[in-house]
């Protein structure tokens, strides 16, 4: 019996002694929707189970995030007083079955209490279960797009009679499909009724807006930041009109396709369920670690998932191109143009996330005479002022003439004293914000929540959807042609935001995950997009 066919035959089994209990919880763990939702297969043969492709997105393994445990147990050690608020705050997006459970109760959500999974025999299942089928297909539309929705403010459909849950979904459903559901299940009652939100941006908005209030050192608070905000950059884009957060991270089946398999029959339009993004390096990190996090997904299936998103990245997000090369006088001159392909600003949402120019001039010998931005083993970048020092930063270039500078597209955060800083809860502005931002997007009329921070709002070839960098390289005594290649690279956990939990190593997560780091530095950045040159 295959690891698949095993999975379903448990599933299967623990929906059916499940299906006559009493009045269901606010919602279900995984293993009873995939039962039903997996194995699913098109007339050409495409696996396109709902089950099997989240278990291995980061959705699904949002609470097993070694990354995000080290950030919050950093955050409740910075702002011990506040710890329960933290804690409430972080769980609602990564953990936000026993979050919202607990917030019903008139509790506040926890973290560390469910962790290690294993050993939390109550809510163990539900934390890890991440942002799972129940949530997603419970959550109404009311309020959604608000920013009383934002950092995790969603709210869950009304119960009907008997407490009788409604998970929503885009297609009809008729009523003796609904019997099985309701008979496997319990007291759920599937409806496509006002379930249009399920493919609109604001749903994906709810948790990926998120406004983090800082505290001082009093522990109150001192001030708030726009944490993340790709919902408000696509907003302020070309793409809010042509296309959505689902049309490109949920890709629409090519052909139709059951979205059952208990009585399925083929529907146009059905969403893979991969949530394909950009933390190709989280997805490689559970599959190495993944006994120590307590990961379900299969090996080759996360395998699969970081190999999906890195060709994602590399087809979908950015384009460069070479131009304006001259040589005069024994210096090289030429132009680096980046185009942001995306909705939002690349990199956008977690503030670890960086890109940056990594270029090199040789000579016909193959012999390296100029290089910015190379990729060390550590994961750290040559000539990076932050990477060098926790208290500096690169700043934005419109020229480059020098090895030791490069052109590092990301956002710094300042504390109250406009000292640098990668912790969350104590920064209060951005001392730089040169991410490039999609086209259409007007950096001299947005909002404060997604400017353009320093150097890049005055450079003139900075603008809505592009970035053009302007490369003056001494050649010295080089004689014959130069050939020139330009790589847009990107890396979603930077080397000084990896760091600088080794501080707080005495504690077990972040001790835990910068070991992670360290360990797999050598893979922590992948190349978006590649130019070439010669002259």
């Amino acid at each position: 019996m295959t690891a698949r066919v095993c999975s379903f035959a448990i599933s299967l089994s623990l929906v059916l002694a499940a299906g006559t209990k009493g009045p269901e919880p606010l919602f279900l763990t995984s293993d009873r929707c995939a039962a039903c939702h997996n194995d699913l297969k098109t007339a050409s043969g495409q696996d396109v189970s709902i089950g099997f492709d989240w278990r291995a997105s980061i959705m699904a393994n949002s609470s097993r995030d070694p990354y995000w445990q080290a950030s919050v147990r950093r955050e409740t050690l910075d702002h011990s007083s506040a710890t329960s608020h933290i804690e409430d705050e972080c769980s609602g997006c990564h953990m936000p079955l026993t979050r919202y459970e607990a917030k019903v109760q008139g509790k506040p959500g926890q973290v560390f209490a469910h962790l290690p999974f294993s050993a939390d025999a109550k809510d163990g299942r539900k934390a890890a279960d991440g942002v799972d089928c129940s949530l997603c297909h419970q959550i109404s539309a009311a309020k959604l797009g608000t920013r009383e929705s934002f950092n995790g403010g969603f709210e869950l459909e009304p119960r009907t009679a008997a407490s009788t849950a409604r998970e929503i979904g885009p297609f009809k459903i008729d009523a003796g499909q609904a019997r099985i559901m309701q008979s496997s299940t319990g007291a759920w009652e599937p409806t496509d009724q006002g379930s249009g939100h399920l493919r609109k941006s604001e749903l994906c908005a709810t948790c990926h807006t998120l406004i983090t209030t800082a505290f001082g050192p009093d522990g109150k608070p001192a001030g708030a930041l726009p944490e993340q905000m790709p919902y408000k950059e696509w907003l302020n884009s070309d793409f809010k009109s042509t296309k959505t957060c689902q049309d490109c991270h949920m890709t629409t089946v090519p052909e139709p396709a059951p979205i059952t398999r208990v009585f399925g029959v083929p529907r146009d339009g059905m969403k893979r369920h991969v949530f394909v993004a950009a933390n190709f390096f989280m997805q490689r990190l559970l599959n190495r670690f993944r006994e120590e996090l307590e990961v379900t997904a299969l090996p080759q299936e996360l395998t699969a998932a970081a190999d999906y998103t890195v060709s994602y990245l590399k087809s979908e997000a950015a384009r460069l191109a070479i131009s304006g090369v001259e040589s005069q006088d024994g210096r090289l001159s030429f132009d680096v143009r980046v185009e942001n392909l995306g909705g939002h600003k690349l990199p956008t949402a977690y503030p670890s996330r960086r890109a940056w120019l990594h270029v090199t001039v040789r000579d016909s010998g193959d012999r390296v005479v100029f290089e910015s931005g190379a990729l060390r083993p550590d994961g750290s970048i040559e000539g990076n002022d932050n990477d060098a020092d926790p208290a500096r930063f690169e700043p934005h270039y419109s020229e480059i003439n020098a090895a030791d500078q490069v052109q590092v597209f990301e956002d710094i955060l300042g504390d109250s004293k406009g000292q640098v800083t990668t912790g969350l809860l104590t920064a209060v502005r951005y001392l730089k914000d040169n991410r490039i931002p999609p086209k259409g997007f007007d950096k001299r009329s947005v909002d404060a929540d997604v400017a353009v921070v320093g150097g890049a709002l005055e450079d003139a070839d900075f603008s809505g959807g592009s970035d053009r960098v302007r490369y003056r390289v001494n050649l010295g005594d080089v004689r014959g042609p130069v050939k020139i290649d330009a790589e847009l690279m990107y890396q979603p956990i930077g080397f000084r935001w990896a760091n600088n939990l080794k501080a707080y190593g005495k504690a077990a997560e972040p001790r835990r995950f910068t070991g992670f780091y360290d360990a797999m530095a050598g893979s922590s950045a992948e190349v978006l997009a590649h130019a070439s040159a010669s002259r």
